[in-house]
């Protein structure tokens, strides 16, 4: 099989990619390993940056029909005081919200649009296990499917297959790690009717723990936030245990956590910020968290994987149509990219410092925000300094890429 260009990776930054190399009329395969987009943990936070993409795609309308929440008050009990960190109302945009919406459905929206293009193909099940080289080149991926090993030849391949990249990992592209002090269990607690009506805060810091809450309609999906590399010692002190932790933190979630019955409802999430050191070989870029991994704090993962599929195909696309970009304009990809990205790693190991770190702390000294935190509070412009970066991030793309006059 040969293909333009093959994406080995089905999440935010894959699927963007291909629909609009897709829409461009490039011959494109993008490659999932899994039957579906089901996932444990996905991030499912859909940033105004993001819905602002679907809009200028034609999108918006369906995909806004489908189930979600939406946030424009980020607020918080930091130590028993009352924060709000941002205030996405007070952004001069189409969409000042966040939308809560589970990644699988992003992801199958995206594979339904982009059925109509006839040069897209996405393949589930089709799991790359090797890169295919020609001389220094990367040439294509070696692929695992229901059916045996398939070799897909491509002009360019793009490595969006996740912060466990094999692609990366074969390419032997080397990766600067920055740290994170904190892992995530990720698990739901049922909600009654109205249960939200009676408490608003999704963040909530007290001595030693920390957690946020996800309003999904009819449960909340909870992030409870421990110390980097502590998970055995969580669970050693019992599931119980664990579970009057967090009915104390939140009493909110006490009649919901009867859904959790077992470690089995508790998945842990490893935390880790790193970033590639070049992004390139003569014909492969990474994108995403293949790229860059981020931490989950403020929830942009999703949309920097977005905001990097759009660069690459503003970039890159009207290149593809006559073969492979070269390595400089395969580099100008990273070029554009890789400043929003420090920026965005560093402001999240700014908050790491600042706030993780001093939640996590073991004692139990009452906690007082930081002053900064004091500060967003009292003056409400400053929230919407932070909804900005939240909800736009650093250098915000938008769709320039080309429509294919013939596509169907």
């Amino acid at each position: 099989m040969k293909v333009r260009c093959c994406i080995v990776g089905g999440g935010p930054a894959g699927m963007m990619l291909g629909y609009l190399l897709g829409r461009a009329g490039i011959d494109v395969v993008v490659l999932e390993k899994h039957p579906d987009f089901f996932r444990d943990f996905r991030g499912d936070t859909v940033h105004p940056s993001t819905l602002q993409v679907m809009d200028e795609l034609g999108l918006i309308d369906g995909f806004l029909k489908l189930p979600h929440q939406r946030l424009q008050k980020m607020e918080g009990m930091f130590g028993g005081t009352s924060v709000r960190l941002a205030d996405l109302s007070r952004l001069d945009v189409k969409y000042p919200f966040i939308a809560f919406m589970p990644q699988w459905d992003f992801l199958n929206f995206l594979r339904e649009s982009g059925k109509r293009f006839a040069s897209l193909k996405v393949m589930m099940s089709a799991e790359a296990v090797d890169l295919i080289r020609d001389g220094d080149r990367i040439a294509g991926v070696k692929v695992k499917t229901p059916e045996g090993i398939v070799d897909i030849e491509a002009d360019l391949t793009v490595a969006s297959d996740g912060r466990h990249s094999l692609v990366r990992e074969r390419a032997g592209l080397p990766i600067e790690e920055i740290g994170a002090p904190m892992d995530v269990l990720w698990f739901r607690a049922g909600k009654r009717e109205n249960e939200n009506e009676n408490e608003r805060p999704f963040a909530r810091v007290d001595p030693g723990k920390m957690m946020v809450t996800f309003d999904r309609g009819d449960y909340w999906q909870c992030a409870y936030v421990i110390a980097k590399g502590q998970y055995d010692a969580v669970k050693a002190r019992g599931l119980p245990a664990l579970l009057d932790d967090i009915a104390r933190m939140a009493p909110i979630l006490k009649s919901g956590l009867a859904d959790v019955k077992s470690w089995d409802d508790v998945k842990l999430l490893t935390v880790a910020i790193n970033r590639l050191q070049r992004w390139t070989l003569p014909g492969l870029l990474c994108i995403g968290d293949a790229a860059h991994a981020m931490s989950p704090i403020g929830g942009v993962g999703v949309n920097l994987a977005v905001q990097d599929a759009v660069a690459t195909a503003n970039l890159l696309a009207a290149k593809l149509k006559t073969g492979c970009p070269s390595v400089d304009e395969l580099d100008a990809v990273q070029r554009r990219r890789a400043f929003p990205v420090r920026l965005t790693q560093r402001m999240q190991v700014v908050v790491q410092n600042n706030i993780v770190n001093a939640a996590l702390k073991p004692g139990n000294q009452p906690l007082k925000p930081p002053l900064v935190m004091r500060l967003v509070t009292a003056v409400p412009w400053l929230q919407g300094v932070t909804a900005r970066f939240v909800g736009l991030g650093v250098r915000p793309e938008h769709v320039q890429s080309p429509v294919a006059p013939d596509r169907s």
